[in-house]
Order: C-alpha cells, then structure tokens, then sequence
C-alpha cells in the first residue's frame, strides 16, 4: 500500500512505497534527488547508481512526471534539513522507482512559488492549476466548509431535499437560461436562479424546515465577486413563521460559527450607529434600509469601520455659498485624511465626478488650521459647525457631498469604501456582520418611468392586505416595506431572504398595484397560486451565497479563485470551450434554427 507523505515521519528506518508528481528534480551527479508531490505535500527521494536501472529513469524524468518509489525511510544530514516542509528531516533512499505517466513541457506553474501565471492560461489549463498546493488546500477547505454548513443544518431540524433543475421560467431578477424541449416544440425549461417556488411548494406540502446546498443559474455579467452562469446557494425554508427575525435568529449562529470556527477570523462592529440597532442579548445589527442608506451610502456596509455619512444640511441651511444649496448636504470625515496628496484628491474627485457628483469640496485640518480652497465661501459659524459635527481634528479630512440625497449617498457611500481602502481599514483578520432589513417592497423605475417590484414578488409586505389596500397613491406605495432581510458580510451582500407571501388575494393584490391582472399572474405563477389554495401556511427563508462567503473567509478577493472550475469574466469555460455551436441534428430535434446576424 502506496504511503502519504503526512504519514512518513512514523516509518524511519523502515520501507515504503510512495507515489506522485515530481516537484522539481536536482542532479547532483553522483547522487539525483527529486521532490514528490502527492495530495499531502513533497517528500525528497535519494536515487544512486547503486540502484541502476531506478537512476537511468532519474536521469530521464521532468516535472509533473508521475511516479511511484519504493525505498528505505532514513534521516538527512543536519545541514540538508528543510525546515520549510513537514518531511524536512527525513528522505526515502529509492530502491524501485517506476514512471506511471509522462508530462508534456507545462503551460502553466503548478507551483505556489515563481512567476504566477495569467487567469486566461491558469482556467484553460484549470486541470494543472488545481496541482498548486494552495489550491489543493482550498479545495479540501471547501469540502470542510460544506460539512459544517451541513452538520449544523442537521442539528437544528431541517432536512434535505433537491428541487428539479429543469423548471419553469421565474422572475428572480436577472435573466433565465432557457433549455429547449424536444418532446414539446416551442416549449422551454428555465433553469433555477433559485428554488424559490419548489421550497415553498414544500413548506405547502407539510414540510417543516427544508434545506439543500442548491445548484442556481442566472445570465447575468461576472464581477470579481460573482460568478457566471451558476453558483451554489445554502437554500432554506421554515414553516409557520411568519416573523423574519424568526429565520434570522435560526441561522445567524452559523454565521457566526464559521467567523470564528471555521475561519479563525475575529468578528468586529466598528460603527457606532450601526451598535445602536444589535438587538438584546445579541451581536449582529438589525440595520433598517433606510438607515444603511442615510449613514453608509449603500445597502450592504462594510462596518469593519466606521466613518459614517453625517447630514450637514441644516449647518448651510442659510448659506450663501452656491454649492451647498442643495436639498441635501452630507460629509465624510477621513481620520488621518490630511496626509492626502493634491494628486490622490484630483483622483478622489474625479471618481466622485464619475459617479455623478459635480465635485469633491474638502477641508484639511493641520496644525490647529482648516485648510481649503472653499473655506472664504463660507461664514464663521459653518466652519465652527462643520468641525464640530465631524469631530475633525488635526490631521483629519471632511470631504462633502451636495445634491438630492439619493446622489449625495451614492456619491460618499462609494468614496467611504474607496477611503477605507486607502487608509487600510478593511482588516483581513476581521469580519463584519449586520442584517439589513425593511427593503421597498415597490421601487421607482426610472428607466420605464413606473413602479417595480423592488427585489421578488414573493415577500410579504408588512402589514399585509391593510397595507396594500392603504396604498393609493406612488409616494405611498414606494413607502411600503417588505419582510425582507440580506445578510451583508464585510460589505459583500451574503444572503437574502423574507417572510413569504402566501396568500393568494394578496399575491394577485401586489401584482394589480402595478397594472398585472390576476390572469397574468396565474399565467406566471399558477402552480404556486394553486397550492396555496390548499391551507398554505406561513413560512420564511433565507438562502446564504456559500460561494461569496468562502471567498470572504478564505481572505480571497477574485470569486473564481475558490471555485473549481469557473469560467471566465466573459462567461467563457477556456478548459471545455463553452460555450460551443451545436449541430444542425441537434438543432432539429430541439426544433430551433439559428438565425443569422444582421448585417
């Protein structure tokens, strides 16, 4: 039976039999040493002429080779010691040695150390990549993440179900990938973007707490921190409840559990506003919408720092200065923010600029002095007060923002990031986390000029029927809440989830508010309205992103870099060339016809 390299240390003195990828090989003359790799780590092979025929195929081998070794385990001399590896005390003197397999000159590095090679080259070839020990590790990792996701949804009650993957079209948000049906022309699957309608279809068919680690697919654009095409999903669902903080409360400890556990990360909360809204006994935030918003900018804040959005407007309420009369001034104070160069600010304000904002008014403080090109256009009193509300002191930067406050919170929500990264205060060793809860139930298209859902019809909103039939006019209904909560890690949304909405009347209702009739929506959403007819009960979810989370926790700021095999950022697989043209026999059977591109 063939060792592990973890396993040698308990055989010196005796023999072995050993096999792997030659790491790297050194030919001493009279003496050859190669380094192998198996699933463990590299253990150091001695082959002599002694041992003829095992030192003629040493003399021949390259890197990545695979071979097998058999041999005596013995001590190396002191000054031959590698303190860098678990075997560097020891090495097998090779009394056998066979080549199982060849390897063509390698494309790319399979090694951690040297020249990293290019993403392009490194998913073409993702077979040779996954050698790297790094990623070895990453992939045992992940395993060992998905059993403590899965250990802890056993412990708590839920059980393991899977949903179909072809299934029918469902607005989740982005667009389906649509499968043809050979057996019913013109017809078409969808594959999930979620198990949305299948996990409530469960809650209806008697089911109490459901779970699975759910394969999702949506055709949407790839970014550093999403993937293309599919991805997994920790999918949730529980009966009879009808309170999100019901759901929270079930799964936050998970949370929780691989921060600290799984990751050995420390869990931190850097902002005092945010500290206002942890609720009794608890230690993660309940932060409403509309608070993220007004104090962060965006609705997923990264809270490992602070540096909030503070409303200046009722300082230049009776300003004189043009630029500040606006409906809404905020600012940022940026602690150290002085040392700033004129050139790192002309780079702040035009990313300011691109976001929509005419400019970036700041003031220095340094040396008990406010320094800024816009301090003459203001009077005694909104300097005093700008710094007084601040809190700025020597050594700091307040950087403004004035217009509506939609584009004053967009334009500073996405400038604090851009501080913080700055001035490194997204520390690798810690890990933020808050709820945000009470999104819009209906949003403002500004694109259609009319009313949207704001994320999936499926929540309920709060406050039910009344609240519905209450909402006459659009300020009214873009002021309705829905039972819906995201879970945010670091900055990175990690979860959404919401008490559903299970009842048929106020299902149709929703849809009407917005022009849909009921034939639409039974058109859409038949089967689902159908079962609720049935004594639907009320149930709630969530459905963590297990992808983005072990991103985050491997410390890792490309998502492609903890998937096994991920496609590319254009949606391209290099290593399998898919996307790829089918043939026109296949193109039949699935009654579809390619149609040529305009000219």
């Amino acid at each position: 039976m063939k060792m592990r390299t973890s396993e040698l240390n308990k055989y010196l003195g005796k023999e072995v039999e050993v096999a792997g990828w030659v790491n790297s090989r050194r030919d001493h003359g009279g003496l050859i040493f190669i380094d192998l790799r198996d699933f463990d780590g590299i253990v150091q092979l001695v082959v002599t002429p002694e041992t003829a025929e095992a030192f003629a195929l040493a003399e021949t081998v390259r890197d990545e080779f695979v071979l097998s070794a058999r041999g005596v385990m013995r001590k190396r001399e002191p000054e031959l010691v590698n303190p860098n590896i678990p075997t560097g005390e020891i090495e097998l003197v090779v009394s056998e040695l066979v080549l199982i397999n060849r390897s063509e000159p390698l494309p790319v590095n399979t090694h951690d150390d040297g020249d990293k090679s290019s993403e392009e080259m490194r998913l073409k070839y993702r077979y040779l990549d996954l050698r790297r020990p790094s990623m070895q590790k990453r992939l045992k990792r992940r395993s060992e993440y998905y059993q403590v996701v899965r250990g802890y949804m056993y412990e708590h009650g839920f059980t393991e179900i899977t949903t179909p993957i072809l299934a029918n079209s469902s607005p989740e948000g982005a667009r389906d990938f649509l499968v043809p049906s050979r057996l019913h022309p013109g017809k078409f699957y969808a594959l999930p973007q979620a198990p949305q309608q299948f996990k409530q279809l469960l809650m209806v068919g008697g089911v109490e707490k459901y779970f699975q680690i759910a394969p999702c697919f949506r055709d949407e654009d790839p970014r550093a921190d999403r993937l293309y095409g599919d991805f997994y999903q920790l999918d949730f669902e529980m009966s009879f409840v009808n309170d999100g903080e019901v759901v929270r409360n079930e799964i936050e400890p998970l949370y929780i559990k691989l921060v600290k556990e799984f990751a050995g990360k420390k869990l931190v909360l850097n902002s005092e506003i945010a500290k206002k809204y942890i609720p009794e006994g608890g230690v993660v935030p309940r932060l409403p919408y509309e608070v993220a918003m007004n104090y962060y900018g965006v609705d997923k804040p990264d809270l490992r720092y602070g540096m909030e959005l503070t409303d200046l407007t009722d300082v230049f309420s009776e300003t004189d200065f043009k630029v500040f009369k606006q409906p809404c001034v905020k600012a940022l104070c940026v602690k150290g923010g002085a040392e700033l160069t004129r050139r790192e600010i002309d780079e702040f304000t035009e990313k300011a600029r691109k976001l929509g904002a005419g400019g970036l008014a700041y003031i220095l403080y340094s040396e008990g002095e406010a320094k800024s090109p816009i301090l003459k256009f203001m009077s005694p009193a909104e300097i005093d007060g700008v710094r007084e509300r601040m809190g700025a002191e020597d050594g700091d930067a307040v950087f403004f923002g004035a217009d509506t406050a939609d584009l004053v919170n967009k334009v500073l929500g996405q400038l604090r990031i851009a501080f913080a990264d700055r001035f490194g205060l997204k520390k690798a060793d810690e890990v933020a986390l808050t709820w945000v809860v009470d999104f819009p139930f209906y949003e403002w298209d500004e694109k259609n000029k009319k009313i949207e859902f704001g994320h999936n019809p499926f929540s309920m909103p709060k406050g039910g029927m009344s609240a519905l039939e209450n909402a006459r006019t659009d300020a009214e209904k873009l002021a309705l809440v829905a039972d819906q909560y995201d879970m945010v890690m670091n900055g990175y949304e990690c979860a959404s989830g919401a008490v559903r909405n299970y009842n048929p009347e106020i299902m149709y209702k929703v849809f009407n508010i917005l022009g849909y009739n009921n034939e639409y929506v039974e058109a859409r959403f038949g089967g689902m309205l159908n079962a609720f007819k049935f004594g639907a009960p009320p149930h709630a979810g969530c459905a963590p992103g297990l992808d983005r989370i072990f991103m985050i926790l491997e410390d890792e700021d490309n998502i492609r870099d903890v998937v096994a095999f991920p496609k590319n950022g254009n949606g391209v697989d290099l290593m399998m060339d898919s996307p790829s043209l089918v043939d026109n026999e296949q193109l039949e059977e699935a009654h579809l016809a390619i149609l040529p591109e305009d000219e």
